[in-house]
């Protein structure tokens, strides 16, 4: 049951900026964390993706660090206390424009620093002091070896997208981090889901933790219908335009696991008639930001993007989410299709299982709890179909003993010999062996004729007998040049 943000007793400067944003009732999440935050306690909270986790940690935070505000210019007076951390660019600029409105209405002060981005301007804003720091670990670390950054007065520490934080891949870098921190601090870790062995780990990180979990851990929102299609690789766009033309959809994200794979996608649906924008890691931070901007104001139906955007970015009103390509880790299921149906909205997932994918699926299967059942999808004659697969059908069709780049090469070819005939060949004329056609070349019918006399000398006997040059055959001759003087002859001496 959701109470209201009026009964939180928040500072008036902070129940202001929530009231101008329009927020009345407090999500589950929010309203289990928020007291507890207030009173200083770790919180290790789970929940669904889209329920307000933001809000859950950063107005406690803000309220507790009111004590500290200082209407002072000088820097000393606003040494770091609060240490957001998450895992992607996008996110941490988001929950830095969330911290920042929640903070509009009092001398609090935030930044934001993540890679891909000058830190020049991090810098300044840096040594201008600021209470609230949000940041990404690797550009972070960037900042404390400079020395511009010093977080020896840090009171909380907030791990957002716990799960992704505490992963092999940010442990080194995170446990770098916590090194220059206080060790008497409130710690808070954040996310939609939580493995064993992730709460284990999270465990040496946390003094005597509260657990909050408003769902059942690693649940899907309900808010979400979800659908499973059974597609091979070759009917998968196929497969996207049908769903789009047969729901009515006007935007959608389309996950996928490479950023090869996302880039080449993202290409062919341009193609395709489709407002289309890629987003992955090797796009500039610059071009990853109006690639979401875009998205956001409409003027992109499709964002085909890899897990970077998978988790946390929060886009109002998203109907569905495509996943093109099944996800490796589970988890990673649960995070992309959070993108749609969030704060209570309803939203549509999709996901595209190809014959490969079965441990894969299995795997999501046990992690939601509950039976995924595959479905087929009728797909209608102006679908769009790719080169690719009229390639391979075009392989198959010529039989499997043939040179299968040459049965693709043909394949245009055997089609205007079907329309002019009128009707269609019989499949049984490309099964098997293929006899090979006689070629209309005359050159390759005439005779063989010696382009040499038979009683002649070899050409290597005639070079050794060739006379010899006194200049190498590879110094070029001078040019002759006009000579503009002509040359004084010496006079002949007399004596």
């Amino acid at each position: 049951m959701t109470s209201s943000f009026s009964n939180l007793s928040l500072a008036e400067p902070l129940a202001r900026a929530v009231a101008e944003m329009g927020y009345e009732s407090m999500t589950p999440i929010q309203a289990q964390a928020i007291p507890v935050v207030l009173t200083g306690q770790d919180v290790m909270g789970a929940a669904q993706t889209g329920t307000g986790k933001t809000a859950a940690f950063s107005l406690p935070l803000l309220q507790r660090l009111l004590k500290h505000e200082s209407s002072s210019t000088s820097p000393a007076r606003h040494p770091v206390r609060a240490l957001v951390l998450l895992p992607t660019r996008e996110l941490a600029d988001q929950v830095a424009q969330q911290i920042a409105l929640y903070a509009k209405y009092t001398k609090l002060r935030s930044t934001v620093v993540f890679g891909g981005m000058d830190m020049k301007p991090q810098t300044i804003e840096l040594k201008k002091g600021v209470e609230v720091l949000v940041a990404t670990p690797g550009r972070l670390l960037d900042h404390i070896e400079a020395k511009n950054a010093v977080l020896n007065q840090v009171e909380y520490v907030v791990l957002d997208e716990a799960d992704r934080m505490l992963d092999i891949g940010f442990l080194p870098d995170l446990q770098r981090i916590l090194s220059y921190l206080p060790k008497q601090r409130t710690t808070l870790l954040f996310s939609a889901t939580f493995s064993p062995e992730i709460k284990r780990l999270a465990g040496s990180y946390l003094q005597n933790p509260i657990t909050i979990e408003v769902a059942r851990p690693n649940e899907t929102a309900s808010t979400v219908e979800q659908r499973f299609y059974s597609a091979n690789d070759d009917d998968k766009r196929r497969a996207i335009h049908q769903v789009l033309k047969t729901r009515g959809l006007k935007q959608a994200f389309i996950f996928v696991n490479s950023k090869l794979g996302c880039a080449r996608l993202a290409r062919s649906l341009e193609r395709e008639g489709l407002k289309t924008a890629a987003l992955h890691g090797d796009k500039s931070q610059d071009e990853r930001l109006k690639a979401l901007e875009a998205f956001k104001s409409g003027e992109v139906d499709l964002l085909v993007c890899t897990d970077v955007a998978a988790r946390g970015l929060d886009i109002k009103d998203v109907p569905a989410v495509f996943n093109f390509d099944v996800p490796f880790n589970a988890e990673d299921y649960v995070h992309r299709i959070g993108r749609t149906g969030r704060a209570g909205a309803s939203g549509l997932a999709v996901t595209l299982v190809s014959g490969s994918d079965a441990r894969l699926v299995a795997d999501i299967e046990k992690l939601i709890k509950k039976k995924i059942e595959l479905e087929a999808i009728e797909y209608e004659e102006d679908q769009p179909k790719g080169r690719i697969n009229d390639g391979r059908r075009a392989w198959r069709e010529a039989g499997e003993t043939g040179d299968g780049r040459d049965a693709i090469v043909s394949a245009p070819r055997r089609e205007r010999e079907r329309d002019h005939r009128g009707g269609r060949e019989p499949r049984e004329q490309h099964r098997g062996f293929r006899p090979a056609v006689a070629s209309r070349d005359p050159f390759f019918e005439k005779p063989y004729e010696a382009s040499v006399a038979p009683d002649a000398a070899p050409a290597w006997e005639a070079a050794k007998t060739a006379p010899r040059s006194s200049v190498s055959a590879n110094i070029k001759p001078k040019r002759k040049v006009a000579a503009l003087f002509k040359a004084v002859q010496p006079e002949a001496s007399t004596q």
